[in-house]
């Protein structure tokens, strides 16, 4: 045969394979401010592009526990003023599969400041160290329409509401649910102060040493008085934020060291003895930024190290920033013990520096109901914003871009999952006992029935729908443009998700990929995602 002939058969099976070589194929899914512009396709090739942001598939780091947000009594009430095929709606768009299908949720282990009534436990019988009163019936009884009129099903409470979304996981082929406990404030009784919280003094109370063990049983009640319903819990905290917010609602103070001991002598010892070993106790459950005391006495006490999985954070120390550093350091001293995000919102919703808000009075386009402009661009300010504490980390701010920075900053300085503060609230971001209000993923005008979901929802119905409970974290280079943020993860199936915030005007990323790359087309002011199949 003609050698000329065997070179040219061989080159043309080399161009043919090359022509035919299977690419990645991509989804994209875009959020942004002008709801008109379109994902702009995006085509992966072979080869290197100088300058690429590179996801390193071999960096593999911790793992996804999941998104999702938190069951209230402030929310179910808003929820009760729906019609119930209306509110099963709503929570099939947050839980089920054709909607966020979020795979993680909090809940209150009796009142806080999102309560409509507040100071309340299961046990306010004083003294009663045997827990014989203890009841939960308190989030079981409903709403009184002699009370509330505005209710539509007085029969509906926190108990109902978990039940109706562990009934929408159950019926899905995805059912994970992680499902984290918070209380507030024990007993009042079990108190130094005999108070759910003193605003006057400015003291939440300390949990007296004396009723360590009555505090583990109640919260073992607690977690039977589910389980005997058919609902398990995944991860509970000893006490939401330690260190106190001034006893402006229910709270409870309890230092690094008491929280050690409470854990490693009572709190672990009494849920494995009741065969709840298997739900993680997460430490602290508060700012990331004062984290570091609780975490160096916890996971430095033998016993409470051995019952403590990890450490639950707060987002209240900047409107700007993940902390980084300090997510890097936490990991660093406990590579070990997760770190995942367990309560974040737009806190002190209407004060100060959003004009108008100070004599609201329906929908104004200042505000935040029904106006998908305030969330997008830096109009909110926070507790923090007026005070001589820490402006510079406390400045206005686009909720869009906090939650997504800081979910993608998070996740590559180990964050393993993001649960957002209250699921639904009114149009005013309450109700509240406390005058508390804050933003929601959804807000509810009752009386006129419209139903807005902040884009910020739409931002964590992504998220969570993009990275799934069990995908890996990768490692990515760090991008030269502070207005883009991105993360990415390895999923289950073999795809990768990766998630890209652009803060500025339209641009492309030059993007690498194991030995693919592409020029990504980011849209202004959006958050993009992709699903990239190899």
């Amino acid at each position: 045969m003609n050698r000329s002939f065997i070179h040219a058969f061989i080159l043309s099976c080399v161009i043919l394979t090359a022509c035919t070589a299977k690419v990645p194929s991509v989804d994209v899914w875009l959020l942004a401010e002008n709801a008109d512009t379109k994902p702009v396709p995006v085509q992966f090739q072979k080869g290197r592009i100088d300058g690429a942001i590179t996801v390193n598939l071999n960096d593999r780091r911790q793992t996804i526990d999941g998104f999702g947000n938190s069951i209230t009594e402030s929310s179910v009430f808003v929820l009760a003023c729906l019609p119930p095929e209306q509110r099963h709606a709503v929570l099939e768009e947050m839980y089920g599969e054709n909607g966020a299908n979020f795979s993680a949720s909090r809940t209150v282990v009796g009142a806080s400041d999102f309560a409509l009534k507040g100071h309340y436990s299961f046990d306010d019988e004083d003294g009663d160290e045997s827990l014989e009163h203890f009841s939960m019936q308190v989030h079981r009884d409903g709403f009184s329409k002699a009370e509330y009129p505005q209710i539509k099903d007085e029969h509906y409470d926190i108990w109902q509401c978990l039940h109706e979304i562990a009934a929408i996981k159950a019926g899905q082929k995805d059912q994970e649910w992680h499902l984290v406990a918070s209380p507030w404030t024990a007993p009042a009784w079990m108190k130094d102060n005999k108070q759910f919280f003193d605003k006057q003094k400015r003291y939440g109370g300390t949990l007296l040493p004396e009723y360590y063990d009555a505090f583990a049983r109640y919260y073992v009640k607690y977690l039977q008085a589910y389980r005997e319903s058919g609902i398990e819990f995944w991860a509970i905290t000893p006490e939401n934020e330690p260190m106190g917010n001034d006893g402006s609602w229910e709270s409870m103070h309890v230092s690094p060291a008491a929280e050690a001991a409470l854990i490693g002598r009572y709190l672990g010892p009494e849920m494995a003895k009741n065969g709840f070993g298997n739900v993680k106790i997460l430490g602290f459950d508060q700012n990331t930024f004062e984290a570091a005391p609780y975490t160096a006495a916890i996971f430095g006490d033998s016993l409470a190290n051995r019952y403590t999985d990890g450490t639950a954070l707060h987002w209240y120390g900047s409107t700007i920033s993940c902390f980084p550093d300090v997510l890097d350091s936490l990991h660093a001293a406990h590579p070990g013990k997760r770190l995942i995000h367990t309560e974040g919102c737009v806190d002190n919703l209407g004060r100060d520096g959003w004009p108008g808000v100070t004599d609201y009075e329906g929908y104004k386009e200042c505000c935040w109901f029904n106006n998908d402009a305030f969330w997008w661009n830096p109009n909110a300010t926070d507790w923090a914003y007026s005070t001589p504490w820490w402006p510079e980390w406390h400045p206005k701010y686009a909720v869009v871009h906090r939650y997504a920075s800081y979910i993608i900053d998070g996740l590559n300085h180990w964050l393993t999952g993001y649960i957002d503060w209250n699921a639904v609230l009114d149009s005013i971001g309450g109700p509240t006992h406390v005058n508390n209000n804050c933003g929601a993923m959804l807000m509810v005008d009752y009386e006129n029935d419209v139903l807005y979901y902040t884009p910020y929802y739409r931002v964590l119905k992504n998220f969570s729908r993009s990275m799934r409970p069990g995908d890996v974290v990768l490692g990515i280079s760090e991008c030269p443009n502070p207005n883009i943020h991105i993360c990415a993860v390895a999923k289950q199936d073999g795809s990768y998700a990766i998630n890209i915030l652009n803060i500025g005007e339209a641009t492309n990323l030059p993007l690498q990929l194991g030995e693919y790359s592409a020029k990504i087309s980011l849209a202004a002011n959006s958050v993009e995602t992709l699903i990239v199949t190899m």
